[in-house]
């Protein structure tokens, strides 16, 4: 029996940013981006913070990626696209 998949995908866990700080969300958010954009899409949860929210798709749409904002039931969290 022959492989066909031999590619092993690696498990981004989504950045959670519950609990911080809005001071510290832009450095965070941009490490997060940069060392994971190879793993696109990418999920950053935000909590339903406006603030939270804008600060992260800020530092989204600086950087040169597109973005989803959450779903029908949950808008709790943005997926970085690309």
């Amino acid at each position: 029996m022959v492989k066909r998949f031999k590619k092993k995908y690696n498990i981004v866990h989504p950045l959670d940013l519950h609990g911080v700080k809005h001071a510290n969300v832009v450095k965070l958010v941009e490490d997060y981006l940069f060392q994971n954009q190879e793993e696109c899409p990418l999920k950053i949860i935000t909590g339903n913070s406006d603030k939270m929210k804008n600060i992260v798709i800020n530092v989204v749409q600086s950087n040169g990626f597109n973005y989803l904002e959450g779903d029908y039931y949950n808008r709790g969290y943005i997926t970085v696209l690309n």
